[in-house]
């Protein structure tokens, strides 16, 4: 394990302990900002699938898709989240949903 690795494990163990004693000032906080929109199609074209394609690959409902990309229909807050994170590592979410 090289140096970095520990120095940033030992440090989350630190700011854990000192969380569950009470100190929250120690521990860092992480606001995620959940975008009110997202341009599906965008994603799904820069990546280079068909709606079909893109629906399979990232576990989503054909039919849903097409309701984001007419404007139909919103993507709920877990969508857009699973969404953003496809538009910026999308390897990311195929590495986790290859298991």
């Amino acid at each position: 394990m090289n140096d970095d690795v520990f120095v940033s494990i030992k440090q989350g163990m630190d700011e854990a302990l000192a969380y569950s004693k009470g100190d929250q000032m120690s521990a860092r906080e992480t606001i995620i900002q959940v975008p009110d929109d997202v341009d599906v199609r965008g994603i799904r074209e820069r990546l280079g699938l068909t709606q079909l394609a893109f629906a399979k690959h990232f576990g989503f409902a054909v039919s849903a898709l097409r309701d984001w990309e007419q404007g139909r229909r919103r993507p709920e807050r877990a969508a857009r989240i699973l969404l953003k994170v496809i538009e910026y590592e999308p390897e990311a979410v195929e590495r986790a949903l290859a298991h």
